[in-house]
C-alpha cells in the first residue's frame, strides 16, 4: 500500500520557520522524483520545490532563498525546511512523487499558517 504522510505543519509567526517531513512507503522511493505543492483557499495548488531522484532541486520563485528541500533515500523520507516565513505562505503542503513512466502519488497535506 503506497503512502506519503506529511507531517511538521502548524501555526508560525512570520519571520519563524517550520520543518515539513513526508515519510514515503510502499513503492520506490530512490527512483521518484519528489516535490512539495502548496494550496491556498480558492486558489490552485502551485509547485514550491521539488528534488529530482539525483538530488537535483528547483524552487518556485516566491520562496527562493528562503525554503530548501532534501531527501534521505535511506529513510524514504523528503523534507521542506521553510525560513523567514510569510502569510501568503499561509496554505495546505502536498507531498508528491512522480516518475516519467510511472504513476505518481499524493500525500494528504499539511496545514501551514503564517499569522502573528
Amino acid at each position: 500500500q503506497v503512502q506519503l504522510v506529511e507531517s511538521g505543519g502548524g501555526l508560525v509567526q512570520p519571520g519563524g520557520s517550520l520543518r515539513l517531513s513526508c515519510a514515503a512507503s510502499g513503492f520506490a522511493f530512490r527512483i521518484y522524483h519528489m516535490g512539495w505543492y502548496h494550496q491556498a483557499p480558492g486558489k490552485q495548488r502551485e509547485m514550491v520545490a521539488k528534488i529530482t531522484s539525483g538530488g537535483s532541486t528547483n524552487y518556485a520563485d516566491s520562496v527562493k532563498g528562503r525554503f530548501t528541500i532534501s531527501r534521505d533515500n535511506a529513510k524514504n523520507t523528503v523534507y521542506l525546511q521553510m525560513n523567514s516565513l510569510k502569510p501568503e505562505d499561509t496554505a495546505v503542503y502536498y507531498c508528491n512523487a512522480e516518475n516519467p513512466v510511472l504513476r505518481a502519488y499524493w500525500g494528504q497535506g499539511t496545514q501551514v499558517t503564517v499569522s502573528s
